[in-house]
């Protein structure tokens, strides 16, 4: 492989990515009244469109979310009517909402296209987009590209499912800076609906079972993840994960170039670990970026982000002192293996986006012992049976909150001392009595958060204060 980004930077590529976006006197309908809703429905109305807005939400419980509208936003709350989709030129598609909802799939039948509030920011950007997607550690390693690049002072920005739109950064001057990076973290939820989105430097970390409460299967959750490959031309690359067999597989899905990373082979080109050391492999000669011991982050998965991150700045020509200064000062990011505080010889640590299996499970392992787990949450359709072994290995106590307590008790029954909480408060105070010094208490919920929280932010904060609250 040779060569590296080239970006997309001149009116003629914006025009080609931008054609049919015509917005102007065009009905919109936004569905969807999060984050990603409310920037899209600004965005459509500084280009002109008539913009309506629904969700099955009343307006008192999206507090927050209607007072940023502009005042000519029609507004459709409460649920949804079928009228107001078929009377649309465009939807666009909140991540939260599904594709198969009935209404959606009305307007599909009848010709009124559907896109993702990416593929409407898409439409209106130039400079380099990396996509970032996995089922686990994509905030990890969207921040940290975000950090390296910063690093090497190159223009840049950090959105999408990480927290801030990317409509937000389509500025009224046309098309925005032509030399910006772009680093876009992607759930298969805004990829389901893209169109013409096409990643620079697409990255894919692993694909484990997720969302199986949206997905009909396993394999569709996959084909949702694939389409971050779909687009790419012969100019692009795909970062993609050599140990992880899902996502190995869907290799042959992108004309990209193949730039892989992998923990435990040496890789023909791509990056890899070898003697302890971060090796990038391109054009037959070997870099060493920096010893593993150098690496601030916790948890052996976080090799893995870390891997995947060097292998974007090193597309994107960064040096390896600029990687390895901004690797090795780089902790990692809240709610993600975050130490909240050391209290008694205790150790407390928020993971409050390990949001299923996999993501529990690599939590678990960043400790070897003395583990005291707070778990549960609203169930997407997990086997909890599959942490029988390792929650029997690490764990000394599991306490358990939200709709899915009695699915985990009944998966792990017998493995471990169980105790149930009425809510995450108890749960911490549980804990901190059942613990001595050494320990660690751990929230890794293995669950969404939405049966009792807006978000895994909220439930993350909502620990963290009780925590800090231990006297």
């Amino acid at each position: 492989m040779s060569g590296s980004v080239t970006r997309k930077s001149n009116i003629e590529d914006l025009n080609q990515e931008a054609e049919g976006m015509r917005l102007q006197g065009k009905k919109v309908l936004v569905v969807g009244l999060a984050r990603s809703g409310v920037s899209a429905a600004a965005l459509l109305t500084r280009k002109g469109a008539h913009v309506t807005v629904t969700d099955v939400r009343s307006e008192s419980e999206l507090t927050g979310c209607v007072e940023p509208l502009s005042s000519a936003v029609e507004l459709r709350l409460g649920g949804h009517d079928t009228k107001d989709f078929l009377a649309s030129d465009l939807i666009v598609l909140s991540p939260g909402v599904p594709a198969s909802l009935a209404e959606i799939q009305q307007a599909l039948a009848n010709g009124i296209p559907v896109i993702s509030e990416v593929e409407l920011a898409y439409r209106f950007l130039r400079g380099t987009f990396i996509g970032v997607t996995g089922s686990n550690g994509k905030t990890t390693t969207t921040s940290l590209i975000g950090r390296i690049l910063k690093s090497a002072d190159l223009t840049s920005v950090v959105a999408g499912n990480i927290g801030d739109p990317l409509s937000g950064f389509v500025t009224d001057e046309e098309s925005g800076p032509a030399d910006t990076v772009y680093v876009i973290e992607l759930s298969s939820f805004q990829l389901e609906t893209i169109c013409r989105f096409r990643c620079d430097v697409a990255v894919l970390l692993n694909i484990t079972p997720d969302h199986l409460d949206r997905y009909s299967g396993f394999s569709a959750y996959t084909a949702a993840k694939e389409r971050i490959l779909l687009n790419q031309t012969e100019n692009d690359f795909a970062v993609i994960n050599h140990d992880d067999p899902t996502s190995w597989k869907l290799a042959g899905s992108t004309n990209a170039h193949i730039f892989p990373f992998s923990k435990g082979k040496r890789l023909e080109e791509g990056v890899f670990i070898e003697r302890g050391k971060i090796i990038i492999r391109r054009e037959g000669g070997d870099q060493e970026v920096m010893p593993v011991s150098s690496v601030s982050l916790k948890g052996e998965h976080n090799l893995e982000n870390v891997l995947a991150a060097v292998a974007v700045a090193s597309l994107l020509g960064v040096s390896r002192d600029h990687m390895s200064h901004a690797i090795s000062s780089f902790s990692g990011v809240e709610h993600r293996l975050e130490l909240v505080r050391r209290f008694r010889g205790i150790e407390y640590y928020n993971d409050s986006k390990a949001t299923n299996l996999d993501s529990a499970s690599k939590a678990l392992q960043a400790f070897e012992t003395n583990l005291i787990v707070i778990m549960g949450g609203l169930d997407k359709g997990a086997d909890f049976e599959q942490l029988r072994s390792l929650v029997s290995r690490r764990v000394r106590r599991l306490i358990l909150i939200g709709t899915a307590a009695e699915k985990i008790s009944s998966a792990l029954c017998g493995a471990v001392p169980i105790s149930h909480a009425e809510d995450l408060n108890e749960a911490v105070h549980l804990a901190a009595a059942s613990a001595k010094a050494n320990d660690v208490v751990l929230l890794a919920p293995a669950c969404a958060s939405f049966d009792m929280f807006e978000n895994y932010e909220h439930r993350g904060k909502v620990f963290k204060n009780s925590v800090m609250a231990l006297n």
